[in-house]
């Protein structure tokens, strides 16, 4: 899986709710992505502080 969610993450949930399979989950005060990524960029394009990468 090439997408991550690096350390720059303001836990806002932009990228829960545009993750049109819902592999973005939370993990305690962060967010981070399963394995049912399809890497379709729509979380990279909707997060405000480009914290996540390909």
């Amino acid at each position: 899986m090439a997408m991550k969610i690096n350390d720059e993450c303001i836990s806002c949930g932009t990228c829960v709710e545009t993750c049109p399979v819902g592999s973005i989950v939370e993990s305690g005060d962060s967010y981070s992505i399963s394995e049912d990524c399809t890497e379709c960029g729509v979380c990279v394009d909707s997060c405000p502080v480009d914290a996540i990468t390909e």
